[in-house]
């Protein structure tokens, strides 16, 4: 009687239902992987900052940050390429913060409006 079709069918069943739970579960441990990789990332690139800003360069970087985030990333990942290149002599103070969020400003278009 164990060789019935039903059977048969009902432990396919169960063989298929049991491959997807386990692809499921393995795609869920990847996600999850991926966001302690990132993360991690981001916990690197704030231990980089904080050590090559002062605080007031800090505090500039992240109001520029709540105003423009995309500008303010660039800017964070300016500074990180700078420091991991050795390029960053000491600390970045507030004046080259100005200095380089000047330098890396897109420049902005001026419109003259005539009126006749």
């Amino acid at each position: 009687m164990s060789g019935s079709p039903d059977e048969e069918k009902l432990e396919e069943l169960r063989q298929k239902k049991m491959e997807q739970l386990q692809e499921q579960a393995e795609g869920q441990q990847g996600g999850a992987s991926q966001e302690a990789a990132q993360q991690q990332a981001e916990a690197q690139k704030q231990a980089v900052l904080r050590q090559h800003l002062t605080d007031e360069a800090r505090k500039r970087l992240n109001t520029v940050k709540m105003s423009k985030p995309q500008f303010g990333e660039q800017v964070e990942r300016q500074v990180v390429t700078l420091a991991r290149s050795g390029r960053i002599q000491g600390k970045i103070d507030d004046d080259k913060m100005k200095q380089l969020l000047q330098e890396l400003k897109p420049d902005s278009k001026s419109f003259d409006i005539k009126r006749r």
